[in-house]
């Protein structure tokens, strides 16, 4: 069969905007482990969830047996705003690569928040405004949570508060400010407004926080305060769900053109970027219906995969959440201040740790530095200045497209591009001035961390 010629940008039509997401647990034979109890090492029950997370939440969290689940109608209503999103061939990037590889890339940063979170955002403030509820806390990173949360409970009506990492705070001003706009209050994470926080400036002065640190705070807050509930911008199987729209979206846009991908290619921090996008590839994996190479590319400076240990851990520095099964550095490590502020976390979604567990996925580290060479190369050929998070894949892709060049083979590449760099030019700033550094954490500072892991006998 003739191949078609390819558009620069593969839209789909508004009707094809997916009106279910797909939960990849109801196909894995080996289900993720569940959340604990930290005080009786029992699963987590919806009761015991319920005064932390919204109800239809916990329902999602705790489901491993619907494949397909509803995007209710007025969640859709709002996805037609910035849905569907452009899958791009990356025809200029081949080009100055000289490379026989076809690059795709499913770009996420054409929406007012700036990035792919604003898919779990708007469903977890509707969820929280349908029962009835004041207001959210939160967590941010590099601050696209935050952003994309402020907007979505701007739209609902609902108070939002964000605890952002302080690094990025410091970073990331105008970040901030979007949220500010949207009516968000956001506090520098750790902070001096919390029980939590105030224990860990005084373990750690002058720490410049985690995400670990800002859910702690976040959870604090939610629980001590009537009427709200704590929301999660990745890592939870709930998350996961609602981005899978994004794969969703790059399958049906492929499979418009007949194309086939070889290799899938995302960023990881906690595992929302990733999960989201390989979710329908994964399940035809998993199904035994197709075979894909996929690929999470995370920060050198907090290798969750590549060097974590794959054990039950607190998902939060202040140890007041539940436990979770998962690749982790341990809650008590704190990464250095590097400039993927996204991918700052400790461990890695559960879902995502099984399948790299059963050798469904792989995993690679990449310095910073590289990282933005990449940001750069890609921003000059192809017009989208991207996030740093995300150029984590770009790197990778880059990567892979430069090995078919050498081997002649004509690899079918696509990765995620779900954020834009714009307020994250001091970053840039560092890389252009010869300033940035590679910071990556010795074997010694996480057997440290390791050595705090809590004891959860083997089942």
């Amino acid at each position: 069969m003739q191949e078609k010629k390819i558009p620069y940008k593969i839209y789909l039509e508004e009707n094809e905007i997916p009106k279910k997401w797909y939960n990849m647990r109801a196909d894995m034979k080996n289900k993720p482990a569940p959340l604990l109890n930290p005080g009786t090492l029992k699963p987590m029950t919806a009761e015991e969830l319920a005064p932390v997370f919204c109800e239809e939440l916990v329902a999602q969290e705790l489901n491993n047996t619907d494949a397909y689940i509803d995007i209710p109608e007025e969640i859709q209503d709002f996805y037609k705003m910035y849905r569907p999103s452009p899958l791009i061939r990356a025809y200029f990037l081949e080009k100055a690569l000289d490379t026989p590889a076809k690059i795709y890339y499913k770009f996420e940063g054409n929406n007012t928040s700036g990035s792919h979170k604003l898919n779990s955002a708007i469903a977890q403030a509707y969820y929280a405004k349908k029962q009835g509820l004041k207001g959210v806390t939160t967590e941010t990173g590099a601050g696209q949570w935050g952003t994309a949360l402020s907007m979505a409970c701007s739209y609902f009506d609902l108070d939002c508060k964000v605890f952002m990492v302080k690094v990025s705070y410091e970073q990331k001003p105008f970040r901030r400010e979007v949220m500010r706009t949207y009516g968000a209050s956001v506090t520098p994470s750790p902070s001096e407004t919390t029980q939590i926080g105030k224990k860990i400036l005084a373990e750690h002065p002058g720490t410049t926080g985690s995400l670990g640190c800002a859910i702690s705070e976040a959870v604090e807050v939610a629980v001590g305060s009537e009427g709200y509930r704590y929301v999660l911008g990745s890592v939870l199987n709930q998350v996961l769900l609602h981005q899978s729209v994004i794969g969703l979206e790059t399958k049906a846009a492929l499979d418009k053109y007949g194309i086939k991908p070889d290799m899938i290619i995302g960023c990881a921090g906690g595992g929302s970027n990733l999960g989201g996008l390989i979710a329908p590839f994964m399940g035809e994996k998993l199904r035994g219906e197709a075979d894909y190479r996929i690929i999470a590319v995370e920060p050198a400076s907090c290798p969750s995969f590549t060097r974590g240990k794959y054990a039950y851990d607190f998902c939060d520095t202040g140890m007041v959440c539940p436990l979770a099964k998962m690749y982790t550095l341990g809650s008590s490590f704190i990464p250095s201040a590097n400039h993927a502020g996204g991918l700052r976390y400790h461990g890695m979604s559960s879902i995502l740790s099984q399948l790299y567990h059963d050798g469904l996925m792989e995993a690679v580290s990449v310095e910073q530095t590289s990282v933005f060479e990449a940001a750069e190369q890609f921003a000059r050929v192809e017009g989208i200045l991207p996030a740093p998070e995300s150029s984590h894949a770009i790197r990778v892709a880059i990567n892979e497209a430069l090995k078919c060049k050498e081997t002649g083979e004509e690899k079918t590449i696509v990765f995620g591009l779900t954020g834009t760099g714009y307020f994250d030019m001091v970053a840039y700033e560092k890389f252009h001035d010869g300033l940035m550094t590679d910071q990556i954490p010795t074997d010694e500072e996480l057997e440290k961390s390791f050595a705090a892991l809590p004891d959860v006998p083997e089942n």
